[in-house]
């Protein structure tokens, strides 16, 4: 009994130390997004100081931030309508449907989630720049259309193995046509499944930076490069600013996790 109490105490600790070195420079940043740079370039660290909310005065009054927030808020979302729209039913035809190379292509569809970005940046400068779509909107939203669609794809696929096969057995006696079976039966069931699946897209492309990066400049950049665009601002990184920029970049995904997971299951319990 007490070589068990001192293993459980062991694995305490250790979860703990691992909690401790995952958050550590989470909370640092956010420490500091609170610091003035008098306070965040101080040695000794400062563990005590007075905070101030002058970083996230500065971040929200410049329009080159405030311009990528607000294209993260329209890009992110209708890349991930458009994915669900062209994936989501991909996904059930892997599933359920079984014809020659469905499994060539699943391995295909596998594959261009583990593309660099940088095979694939390229070719994409090159068509909106020839189709003057360079730093627009409706580029960067069709480029992230390869991350949605692929990773919805092969995310949904075992959404839809686990709709039981009788249910949809049963609607096919029943008269129902296939997008009948999928509309009606299959997709309502796995819905919370797959707006599970929906979040870690939504966050997957709006921590996005490299493909922003290249394929913006001015008009259509994201928030990431927003953020990142403080490290190269004269000779000194104005870290203040660049936590506070993080903090507000991070905010949007964390709401929408903490809503999926707390809220959406129970929403759907009571419906």
């Amino acid at each position: 009994m007490a070589q068990l109490t001192a293993k459980k105490a062991g694995m305490t600790v250790l979860i703990a130390l691992i909690v401790l070195i995952a958050l550590t420079p989470v909370l640092w940043m956010f420490f500091s997004s609170f610091k003035s740079r008098v306070d965040i370039i101080a040695f000794p660290p400062r563990f005590f100081f007075t905070p101030t909310l002058e970083n996230y005065v500065r971040v929200l009054g410049l329009p080159t931030l405030m311009r990528g927030l607000q294209n993260s808020l329209v890009i992110v979302p209708l890349s991930l309508l458009f994915g669900f729209i062209l994936g989501v039913p991909v996904g059930y035809i892997f599933a359920r449907f079984r014809f020659r190379g469905s499994s060539d292509l699943r391995f295909f569809v596998l594959t261009l989630r583990f593309m660099p970005p940088i095979a694939v940046v390229i070719p994409f400068f090159t068509i909106w720049l020839r189709l003057q779509m360079l730093d627009t909107m409706p580029a960067i939203i069709f480029t992230y259309l390869t991350i949605s669609v692929s990773s919805l794809i092969w995310l949904t696929i075992e959404c839809f193995k686990r709709v039981p096969i009788e249910c949809e057995e049963a609607a096919n006696l029943e008269g129902c046509t296939p997008f009948q079976v999928f509309t009606r039966i299959a997709l309502p069931i796995s819905l919370p499944s797959i707006l599970g699946m929906c979040v870690f897209v939504f966050i997957l492309i709006w921590n996005e930076f490299f493909l922003a990066f290249v394929l913006t400049s001015h008009w259509a950049v994201t928030m990431p490069v927003a953020s990142a665009a403080f490290a190269v601002v004269g000779m000194e990184v104005p870290w203040g600013q660049v936590c506070a920029s993080i903090i507000l970049l991070s905010i949007p995904p964390l709401i929408l996790s903490y809503f999926f997971v707390k809220f959406l299951p129970y929403f759907f319990k009571v419906s």
